[in-house]
C-alpha cells in the first residue's frame, strides 16, 4: 500500500511555479492522470480571518485544465489581457463547426398482424384444459 503512495505522491509532483502577488498566492501544478496524460490545475489561495474562531485559514480555488485546450485557453488568456492593457478588442474568433451527429441506424421494419379484441372469458377456464 505504501508503494502505492508513493507512486501517487510522484505522478502529482511532475513541476509547480508559485506566484506571490500581494495577497493572492497562485500555484501553477502540472500533475498527470494515470493514463500519463499531462494537465494544469491553477489554484489561487488567499489568507483570510475567521473571526468566530480567532484563526487564519486559506480559502483557495482551482481551475483544472487539460491540454487540449491550452492553446484555446492561452488565446483567450493572451486577447483579454491585450484588451485591459490597450483597450483593443481582438476579432471574434469563428465559430467551432459542430461535430457531426452519429449516422441513424437503418429502421427495422416488423411485419406484425392484427389482433383483434379479446375479453378474458373468452380464453375459457384454465381447469377445463387440464382435464383433457
Amino acid at each position: 500500500m505504501e508503494e502505492q503512495g508513493n507512486k501517487d505522491l510522484i505522478r502529482e509532483e511532475i513541476y509547480s511555479r508559485v506566484i506571490r502577488a500581494g495577497k493572492r498566492t497562485y500555484f501553477f501544478d502540472v500533475k498527470a492522470t494515470r493514463s500519463g496524460e499531462q494537465y494544469l490545475t491553477i489554484t489561487e489561495s488567499k489568507r483570510r480571518f475567521n473571526n468566530e474562531q480567532g484563526k487564519f485559514y486559506y480559502e483557495k480555488h482551482k481551475l483544472f485544465l487539460y491540454k487540449e485546450d491550452f492553446e484555446k485557453f492561452s488565446k483567450g488568456l493572451s486577447e483579454v489581457i491585450e484588451f485591459i492593457e490597450t483597450g483593443k478588442k481582438a476579432p471574434e474568433p469563428e465559430p467551432e463547426p459542430k461535430p457531426e451527429p452519429e449516422p441513424k441506424p437503418e429502421k427495422t421494419t416488423v411485419k406484425t398482424e392484427s389482433v383483434s379484441s379479446v375479453e378474458f372469458e373468452d380464453l375459457g377456464d384454465p381447469e377445463e384444459t387440464k382435464d383433457e
